[in-house]
Protein backbone atom coordinates (compact mmCIF):
# COMPACT_ATOMS: atom_id res chain seq x y z
CA UNK A 1 0.00 0.00 0.00
CA UNK A 2 1.28 3.42 -1.21
CA UNK A 3 1.55 6.53 1.26
CA UNK A 4 -1.62 8.33 -0.31
CA UNK A 5 -3.63 5.01 0.36
CA UNK A 6 -2.81 5.15 4.05
CA UNK A 7 -3.00 8.53 4.16
CA UNK A 8 -6.82 8.01 2.99
CA UNK A 9 -7.15 4.95 4.97
CA UNK A 10 -6.25 6.90 8.45
CA UNK A 11 -8.60 9.68 7.27
CA UNK A 12 -11.15 7.71 6.33
CA UNK A 13 -11.05 5.95 10.12
CA UNK A 14 -10.82 9.39 11.90
CA UNK A 15 -13.85 10.93 9.95
CA UNK A 16 -15.63 7.32 11.17
CA UNK A 17 -14.94 7.57 14.62
CA UNK A 18 -16.70 9.18 17.46
CA UNK A 19 -15.33 11.81 18.91
CA UNK A 20 -15.31 11.51 22.76
CA UNK A 21 -13.71 11.28 25.96
CA UNK A 22 -13.56 7.34 25.31
CA UNK A 23 -11.91 7.48 21.59
CA UNK A 24 -9.95 10.77 22.24
CA UNK A 25 -6.53 8.75 22.69
CA UNK A 26 -7.42 6.71 19.55
CA UNK A 27 -7.68 10.09 17.63
CA UNK A 28 -4.79 11.56 18.36
CA UNK A 29 -2.79 8.80 17.90
CA UNK A 30 -4.49 8.67 14.35
CA UNK A 31 -4.11 12.16 13.88
CA UNK A 32 -0.10 12.27 14.55
CA UNK A 33 0.30 9.02 12.52
CA UNK A 34 -1.49 10.94 9.68
CA UNK A 35 1.02 14.25 10.26
CA UNK A 36 3.91 12.06 10.05
CA UNK A 37 3.16 10.29 6.99
CA UNK A 38 2.14 13.41 5.02
CA UNK A 39 5.00 14.96 5.92
CA UNK A 40 6.63 11.83 4.58
CA UNK A 41 4.81 12.24 1.57
CA UNK A 42 5.57 16.25 0.99
CA UNK A 43 9.33 15.09 1.28
CA UNK A 44 9.43 12.47 -1.31
CA UNK A 45 7.37 14.82 -3.27
CA UNK A 46 9.81 17.33 -2.65
CA UNK A 47 12.84 14.98 -3.62
CA UNK A 48 11.44 13.91 -6.77
CA UNK A 49 11.86 17.22 -8.74
CA UNK A 50 9.73 17.66 -11.55
CA UNK A 51 9.48 21.55 -12.85
CA UNK A 52 8.05 23.38 -9.81
CA UNK A 53 6.82 26.80 -9.56
CA UNK A 54 10.29 28.60 -7.61
CA UNK A 55 10.16 32.02 -7.60
CA UNK A 56 12.26 34.15 -5.87
CA UNK A 57 11.31 36.27 -3.25
CA UNK A 58 12.48 39.91 -4.02
CA UNK A 59 11.10 43.61 -3.19
CA UNK A 60 10.22 44.58 0.80
CA UNK A 61 7.26 41.53 1.29
CA UNK A 62 5.77 39.12 -0.85
CA UNK A 63 1.78 38.66 -1.42
CA UNK A 64 -0.03 35.46 -2.93
CA UNK A 65 -3.12 36.12 -4.17
CA UNK A 66 -4.96 32.55 -3.43
CA UNK A 67 -8.58 31.65 -5.35
CA UNK A 68 -10.12 29.58 -7.71
CA UNK A 69 -9.85 29.76 -11.28
CA UNK A 70 -12.04 32.40 -13.22
CA UNK A 71 -12.40 34.62 -10.07
CA UNK A 72 -10.26 37.18 -11.39
CA UNK A 73 -6.69 37.44 -10.03
CA UNK A 74 -4.75 37.66 -13.49
CA UNK A 75 -6.67 40.54 -13.33
CA UNK A 76 -6.24 41.77 -10.20
CA UNK A 77 -2.37 41.51 -10.50
CA UNK A 78 -2.29 42.99 -13.60
CA UNK A 79 -4.50 46.27 -11.92
CA UNK A 80 -2.24 46.36 -9.01
CA UNK A 81 1.60 45.85 -10.62
CA UNK A 82 3.38 45.83 -13.76
CA UNK A 83 2.81 42.42 -14.70
CA UNK A 84 0.67 40.98 -17.31
CA UNK A 85 -0.85 37.63 -16.82
CA UNK A 86 -2.32 36.21 -19.22
CA UNK A 87 -6.51 36.19 -18.41
CA UNK A 88 -9.55 34.54 -19.94
CA UNK A 89 -12.85 33.36 -18.87
CA UNK A 90 -12.32 29.94 -18.60
CA UNK A 91 -10.07 27.49 -16.13
CA UNK A 92 -6.58 27.37 -15.79
CA UNK A 93 -5.89 30.38 -17.74
CA UNK A 94 -2.58 30.83 -15.55
CA UNK A 95 -0.50 28.24 -16.05
CA UNK A 96 2.63 29.15 -14.53
CA UNK A 97 3.34 31.58 -11.34
CA UNK A 98 2.91 34.85 -12.39
CA UNK A 99 5.25 37.55 -10.37
CA UNK A 100 4.41 41.23 -10.44
CA UNK A 101 6.13 44.57 -8.26
CA UNK A 102 3.08 46.75 -6.54
CA UNK A 103 4.55 49.98 -5.71
CA UNK A 104 2.54 51.43 -2.36
CA UNK A 105 3.63 53.97 0.20
CA UNK A 106 6.93 53.94 -1.13
CA UNK A 107 7.31 50.28 -0.64
CA UNK A 108 7.39 47.52 -3.63
CA UNK A 109 5.25 44.79 -2.72
CA UNK A 110 5.89 41.11 -4.71
CA UNK A 111 2.63 40.08 -5.72
CA UNK A 112 2.16 36.38 -6.91
CA UNK A 113 -0.45 35.27 -8.66
CA UNK A 114 -0.43 31.66 -8.27
CA UNK A 115 -2.46 29.02 -10.62
CA UNK A 116 -6.28 28.36 -9.76
CA UNK A 117 -6.39 26.13 -6.88
CA UNK A 118 -8.64 23.11 -7.11
CA UNK A 119 -10.44 20.81 -4.70
CA UNK A 120 -7.50 18.57 -3.95
CA UNK A 121 -4.46 20.60 -4.88
CA UNK A 122 -2.93 19.06 -1.21
CA UNK A 123 -2.75 15.77 -2.49
CA UNK A 124 -0.98 16.78 -6.16
CA UNK A 125 -3.91 17.60 -8.23
CA UNK A 126 -3.75 20.00 -10.33
CA UNK A 127 0.61 20.27 -9.94
CA UNK A 128 -1.88 21.32 -6.55
CA UNK A 129 1.30 20.62 -4.29
CA UNK A 130 3.91 22.76 -6.52
CA UNK A 131 1.58 26.31 -6.45
CA UNK A 132 1.12 26.02 -3.02
CA UNK A 133 4.56 25.45 -2.15
CA UNK A 134 4.85 29.14 -3.41
CA UNK A 135 1.98 30.20 -0.70
CA UNK A 136 3.75 29.28 2.18
CA UNK A 137 5.99 31.29 1.32
CA UNK A 138 4.64 34.04 1.30
CA UNK A 139 4.41 36.84 4.01
CA UNK A 140 0.39 37.14 3.98
CA UNK A 141 -2.12 35.76 1.79
CA UNK A 142 -5.02 37.16 -0.11
CA UNK A 143 -7.91 35.24 -0.72
CA UNK A 144 -9.49 36.28 -4.33
CA UNK A 145 -13.11 35.22 -4.04
CA UNK A 146 -15.69 35.91 -6.43
CA UNK A 147 -19.08 37.88 -5.16
CA UNK A 148 -21.14 35.12 -6.75
CA UNK A 149 -19.05 32.35 -4.85
CA UNK A 150 -18.42 33.13 -1.39
CA UNK A 151 -18.25 29.69 -0.47
CA UNK A 152 -15.14 28.78 -2.27
CA UNK A 153 -13.11 30.55 1.44
CA UNK A 154 -14.18 27.59 2.94
CA UNK A 155 -12.53 25.07 0.14
CA UNK A 156 -9.72 27.29 0.18
CA UNK A 157 -8.82 27.03 3.85
CA UNK A 158 -9.50 23.18 3.86
CA UNK A 159 -6.77 23.34 0.94
CA UNK A 160 -4.19 25.35 3.15
CA UNK A 161 -4.80 23.94 5.97
CA UNK A 162 -4.18 20.36 4.35
CA UNK A 163 -0.56 21.71 2.97
CA UNK A 164 0.75 22.81 6.73
CA UNK A 165 -0.48 26.53 6.23
CA UNK A 166 -1.99 27.97 9.01
CA UNK A 167 -3.74 30.62 8.80
CA UNK A 168 -4.37 33.65 10.92
CA UNK A 169 -2.64 31.78 13.61
CA UNK A 170 0.10 31.99 15.68
CA UNK A 171 2.80 29.08 16.90
CA UNK A 172 1.40 26.56 19.37
CA UNK A 173 3.31 27.52 23.03
CA UNK A 174 4.55 23.78 23.26
CA UNK A 175 7.89 23.17 24.05
CA UNK A 176 9.82 19.91 23.50
CA UNK A 177 13.08 19.23 25.11
CA UNK A 178 14.43 15.80 24.71
CA UNK A 179 16.61 13.96 27.31
CA UNK A 180 18.41 10.63 28.06
CA UNK A 181 16.66 8.92 30.82
CA UNK A 182 13.57 9.37 33.10
CA UNK A 183 10.62 8.78 30.10
CA UNK A 184 8.04 11.84 29.26
CA UNK A 185 7.65 14.57 31.96
CA UNK A 186 4.47 17.09 31.04
CA UNK A 187 4.12 20.76 32.85
CA UNK A 188 1.28 22.93 31.80
CA UNK A 189 0.34 26.38 32.46
CA UNK A 190 -2.74 26.10 31.50
CA UNK A 191 -5.66 23.47 32.24
CA UNK A 192 -5.87 20.91 29.38
CA UNK A 193 -8.80 18.79 28.64
CA UNK A 194 -6.62 16.27 26.87
CA UNK A 195 -5.32 14.03 30.04
CA UNK A 196 -1.57 13.26 30.19
CA UNK A 197 -2.12 9.69 28.59
CA UNK A 198 -3.08 11.11 25.29
CA UNK A 199 -0.56 13.66 25.44
CA UNK A 200 1.93 11.34 26.05
CA UNK A 201 0.68 8.68 22.98
CA UNK A 202 0.96 11.65 20.35
CA UNK A 203 4.52 12.19 21.69
CA UNK A 204 5.49 8.81 21.42
CA UNK A 205 4.13 8.35 17.84
CA UNK A 206 6.21 11.51 17.03
CA UNK A 207 9.40 9.61 18.30
CA UNK A 208 9.97 11.36 21.56
CA UNK A 209 10.43 8.32 24.63
CA UNK A 210 12.55 10.74 27.07
CA UNK A 211 11.11 14.40 27.08
CA UNK A 212 10.52 17.20 29.29
CA UNK A 213 7.33 18.77 27.60
CA UNK A 214 5.38 22.15 28.43
CA UNK A 215 2.54 23.73 26.96
CA UNK A 216 1.97 27.22 27.45
CA UNK A 217 -1.79 27.14 26.50
CA UNK A 218 -4.42 25.08 26.53
CA UNK A 219 -4.17 22.95 23.33
CA UNK A 220 -6.43 20.02 21.50
CA UNK A 221 -4.78 17.52 19.42
CA UNK A 222 -4.23 19.47 16.35
CA UNK A 223 -2.60 22.20 17.51
CA UNK A 224 -0.40 20.01 20.17
CA UNK A 225 0.76 17.77 17.02
CA UNK A 226 1.22 21.50 15.18
CA UNK A 227 3.89 22.40 17.83
CA UNK A 228 5.45 18.87 17.48
CA UNK A 229 6.01 19.37 13.95
CA UNK A 230 8.44 21.59 11.99
CA UNK A 231 6.87 21.74 8.89
CA UNK A 232 3.74 24.15 9.30
CA UNK A 233 3.64 27.65 8.28
CA UNK A 234 1.92 30.93 10.46
CA UNK A 235 0.76 33.37 7.74
CA UNK A 236 -1.58 35.94 8.12
CA UNK A 237 -3.88 36.77 5.51
CA UNK A 238 -6.49 39.04 4.05
CA UNK A 239 -9.71 38.87 2.17
CA UNK A 240 -11.32 40.66 -0.80
CA UNK A 241 -14.38 40.04 -2.80
CA UNK A 242 -13.98 40.97 -6.89
CA UNK A 243 -16.73 41.34 -9.50
CA UNK A 244 -18.76 43.79 -7.26
CA UNK A 245 -19.90 45.83 -10.46
CA UNK A 246 -21.53 43.01 -11.82
CA UNK A 247 -23.95 42.71 -8.60
CA UNK A 248 -27.05 44.70 -7.80
CA UNK A 249 -26.80 46.99 -4.61
CA UNK A 250 -29.38 45.06 -3.19
CA UNK A 251 -27.33 41.94 -3.59
CA UNK A 252 -24.92 43.20 -1.02
CA UNK A 253 -26.82 42.35 2.23
CA UNK A 254 -26.75 38.64 0.87
CA UNK A 255 -22.93 38.61 0.60
CA UNK A 256 -22.02 40.24 3.56
CA UNK A 257 -24.06 37.29 5.65
CA UNK A 258 -22.39 34.93 3.52
CA UNK A 259 -19.20 36.14 4.89
CA UNK A 260 -20.27 36.43 8.60
CA UNK A 261 -21.10 32.76 8.18
CA UNK A 262 -17.30 32.22 7.83
CA UNK A 263 -16.19 34.37 10.19
CA UNK A 264 -15.44 37.26 7.98
CA UNK A 265 -16.46 41.13 9.09
CA UNK A 266 -17.84 42.09 5.91
CA UNK A 267 -16.39 45.54 7.23
CA UNK A 268 -12.50 44.29 6.88
CA UNK A 269 -13.16 42.31 3.53
CA UNK A 270 -12.05 44.88 0.61
CA UNK A 271 -14.88 45.00 -2.18
CA UNK A 272 -13.30 45.11 -5.59
CA UNK A 273 -13.76 44.99 -9.32
CA UNK A 274 -10.27 44.15 -10.83
CA UNK A 275 -11.50 45.01 -14.39
CA UNK A 276 -13.11 48.41 -13.87
CA UNK A 277 -10.00 49.57 -10.99
CA UNK A 278 -12.40 49.97 -8.36
CA UNK A 279 -11.14 49.57 -4.38
CA UNK A 280 -7.82 48.71 -5.44
CA UNK A 281 -5.94 51.64 -3.31
CA UNK A 282 -8.57 50.08 -0.37
CA UNK A 283 -6.87 46.91 -1.12
CA UNK A 284 -3.50 48.12 -1.11
CA UNK A 285 -3.80 49.82 2.27
CA UNK A 286 -5.08 47.03 3.61
CA UNK A 287 -2.44 44.77 2.72
CA UNK A 288 0.13 47.40 3.75
CA UNK A 289 -1.32 47.12 7.11
CA UNK A 290 -1.40 43.51 7.58
CA UNK A 291 2.16 43.09 6.56
CA UNK A 292 3.04 45.85 9.35
CA UNK A 293 5.65 47.51 6.89
CA UNK A 294 6.66 50.99 7.78
CA UNK A 295 9.00 53.81 6.23
CA UNK A 296 11.74 55.58 7.41
CA UNK A 297 13.22 58.27 5.36
CA UNK A 298 16.81 58.91 5.33
CA UNK A 299 18.78 62.01 6.21
CA UNK A 300 21.63 61.85 4.01
CA UNK A 301 25.00 64.16 4.51
CA UNK A 302 25.14 67.09 2.23
CA UNK A 303 21.57 66.10 0.29
CA UNK A 304 18.67 66.23 3.51
CA UNK A 305 15.82 64.03 3.82
CA UNK A 306 15.28 61.43 0.99
CA UNK A 307 11.52 62.09 1.05
CA UNK A 308 10.74 60.18 -2.38
CA UNK A 309 12.41 56.54 -1.53
CA UNK A 310 12.25 55.40 2.11
CA UNK A 311 13.92 52.56 3.42
CA UNK A 312 10.71 49.88 4.21
CA UNK A 313 11.30 47.87 7.51
CA UNK A 314 8.63 45.80 9.72
CA UNK A 315 7.25 47.37 12.67
CA UNK A 316 9.23 46.31 15.59
CA UNK A 317 12.25 46.79 13.81
CA UNK A 318 15.73 48.68 15.27
CA UNK A 319 18.17 50.62 14.61
CA UNK A 320 19.80 47.73 14.34
CA UNK A 321 18.05 46.37 11.72
CA UNK A 322 18.05 49.52 9.43
CA UNK A 323 21.44 49.30 9.44
CA UNK A 324 21.59 45.73 8.43
CA UNK A 325 19.36 46.38 5.67
CA UNK A 326 21.63 49.09 4.08
CA UNK A 327 24.59 46.94 4.80
CA UNK A 328 28.37 47.37 3.78
CA UNK A 329 29.71 50.42 5.27
CA UNK A 330 26.68 51.26 7.27
CA UNK A 331 27.54 48.30 9.43
CA UNK A 332 30.88 48.24 9.22
CA UNK A 333 31.13 52.22 10.50
CA UNK A 334 28.26 52.58 12.59
CA UNK A 335 28.41 54.55 15.85
CA UNK A 336 24.85 56.19 16.52
CA UNK A 337 21.83 57.94 14.93
CA UNK A 338 19.98 60.79 15.25
CA UNK A 339 16.05 60.14 15.01
CA UNK A 340 12.95 62.60 14.80
CA UNK A 341 9.77 61.87 14.50
CA UNK A 342 6.93 59.82 15.99
CA UNK A 343 9.36 57.08 17.83
CA UNK A 344 11.86 59.75 19.34
CA UNK A 345 10.95 62.26 22.55
CA UNK A 346 12.47 65.39 20.42
CA UNK A 347 13.67 66.56 17.32
CA UNK A 348 17.35 64.66 16.71
CA UNK A 349 17.27 62.56 19.83
CA UNK A 350 20.40 60.94 19.98
CA UNK A 351 20.13 56.72 20.29
CA UNK A 352 22.02 53.47 20.08
CA UNK A 353 21.11 50.36 17.82
CA UNK A 354 18.46 48.75 19.50
CA UNK A 355 16.17 51.88 19.26
CA UNK A 356 13.12 50.96 18.04
CA UNK A 357 11.67 52.97 15.05
CA UNK A 358 8.49 53.95 14.01
CA UNK A 359 5.95 54.95 10.86
CA UNK A 360 7.91 57.91 9.18
CA UNK A 361 10.18 58.48 11.43
CA UNK A 362 13.71 60.13 10.35
CA UNK A 363 16.56 58.84 10.37
CA UNK A 364 20.25 60.03 10.42
CA UNK A 365 23.15 57.71 10.70
CA UNK A 366 26.22 58.46 12.80
CA UNK A 367 29.83 56.81 10.87
CA UNK A 368 32.78 56.26 12.26
CA UNK A 369 35.57 58.33 9.94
Amino acid sequence: MGLEEEIEEIEEEIANTPYNKSTEAHIGRLKSKLAEKKEKLENQSSAGGGTGYSVEKTGDATVALVGFPSVGKSSLLNALTNAESETGEYEFTTLDVNPGMCKHRGANIQILDVPGLIEGAATGKGDGKQVLSVVRNADLIVFVLSVFEIEQYDRLQEELYDINVRVDQEPPRVTVRPKHKDGIKITSSADQDLDEETIKDVLRDQGYVNADVNLGEKVDIDRLIDGLMENREYIPSIACVNKVDLINPDYKAEVDEQLRERGLDPREVTFISAEAEKGLEALKDRMWESLGLIRVYMDKPGRGVDWEEPLVLREGSTIEDAVSKLGGEFEERFRFARVSGPSATHDEQQVGDQHVLEDEDVLKLILRR
